[in-house]
């Protein structure tokens, strides 16, 4: 038998293709964002290294003839590269006799599933944190037909109301127990048989309503603060940004806690028109008893280009909590791609001469370097295999949680 050699290019070639493959919440998400990277790539790039990304200005109507310039006002959303990685350690004998045997195969699986892991685990505890919008606050499983029906729908209805796209482009990530409790519920609802099938082989919901179904074991956990559903009284009126000053907490209150506040509704952010709903706000940082102010996302802003709810707070009145005092949620995610961003981008790679080996490969947005060297202590080959990536809410209006218990 002829023996192939352990190299770098084939080892990334086998590990791109493992990652595209194993990626569940990050192949759903926008990838347009790299590109900003490559005119750098001579010089590497810095853990660490910093784009924002420009969201486009909005404006009002005009209304009759007499023109009213408005200033075009642009914000931006700050994407940050982190690098890392796992290594592979192969013997001398392994080089020699064994690739591509299995126990190689499983060692580069292995790797890949760690890189994998952490690439969504950090996307999803993103999401978490900044996605406002959710549904199904009691957090009860939706095992039967109705309940299945009502929070998928629901998801979607509320990605209507935030002006999300029907293009294909919107998909639903579940933990293992929202997983099977659809795949429960939906059992007898008339479907294509083919699909029907597949959910019967692999266990696992296929595309469906208007989503794509994946599952992932990464689904962010948030557990709300002591602080009662009904909460303080806003202290103030007219209110309106990124805080909103209330009487002193009787509990403390947990970073990615939903809320929302008396009086003020989410509208549609092209028509401006209250979706009838009221407005939901993710809080940006844990907050103890006695808190005076809640820092939220997004700003609340009732009036402007930029205006997303119908007034502001109703003062001396309580604003309240999605869920349940001190009780976990799965923060399962449905969203449209725009609602989120990763980019992957390619690194500086040693030049010929300087002790190593190096491959890098590309595909559909995807970049991984590995990295050939010798322990001659040991008689070992090592093998890095690298990432940077880095992760943006471009849009998190275009994204909902479905909260599970």
């Amino acid at each position: 038998m002829t023996n192939t050699a352990v190299t770098s290019s084939i080892v990334a070639k086998e590990t791109l293709a493992i990652l595209k493959n194993k990626l569940s919440f990050s192949a759903g998400v926008n990838r347009d964002w790299e590109d900003e990277y490559t005119g750098n790539m001579a010089r590497g790039y810095a853990p660490g290294a910093t784009i924002n990304i420009r969201k486009p200005s909005r404006y009002t109507y005009r209304a009759g003839r007499i023109a009213v310039p408005q200033a075009s006002v642009e914000t931006t959303v700050p994407l940050t590269l982190s690098q890392g990685g796992a290594d592979l350690n192969f013997t001398a004998f392994e080089r020699t006799v064994s690739f591509p045997s299995r126990s190689v195969e499983n060692k580069i699986n292995a790797a890949v599933a760690t890189v994998v892991n952490e690439i969504d685990r950090q996307g999803l505890a993103l999401a978490h944190t900044a996605t406002f919008n959710t549904v199904n606050p009691a957090g009860a499983l939706p095992n039967t037909q109705a309940l299945a029906l009502q929070i998928v729908t629901d998801a979607n209805a509320r990605l209507d109301e935030m002006a999300a796209p029907r293009d294909g482009e919107r998909s639903l990530i579940t933990n293992p127990r929202l997983n099977g409790a659809l795949i429960q519920g939906f059992a007898g609802l008339f479907n294509n048989p083919t699909k029907i099938s597949k959910q019967y082989d692999r266990g696992m919901m296929v595309d469906s309503l208007g989503l794509s179904f994946a599952m992932d074991q990464n689904v962010d956990v948030h557990t709300n603060g002591t602080q009662v559903v009904a909460g303080t009284n806003v202290n103030g009126a007219g209110q309106t940004g990124a805080a909103i000053t209330v009487v002193g907490l009787g509990g403390t209150i947990t970073r990615g806690t939903v809320v929302t506040f008396p009086g003020v509704f989410a509208v549609n952010p092209q028509s401006r028109v209250s979706t009838g709903v009221l407005a939901q706000f993710v809080v940006t940082a844990d907050l103890l008893a006695a808190a005076v102010s809640i820092p939220i996302s997004p700003a609340l802003t009732p009036t402007g280009a930029f205006q997303n709810v119908t007034a502001s707070p109703t003062t001396g009145a309580p604003f309240l909590i999605v869920g349940a005092a001190s009780t976990a949620y799965a923060t399962n995610i449905a969203y449209h791609r725009d609602a989120f961003t990763l980019a992957m981008v390619p690194m500086w790679k040693p030049e010929a001469g300087m002790g190593a080996k190096v491959s890098q490969q590309s595909s559909d947005g995807f970049t991984v370097k590995v990295t050939d060297f010798y322990d001659g202590i040991n008689d070992n080959a090592i093998m890095r295999i690298d990432v940077l990536f880095g992760w943006a809410a471009t849009y998190p209006e275009l994204a909902v949680k479905l909260y599970t218990v």
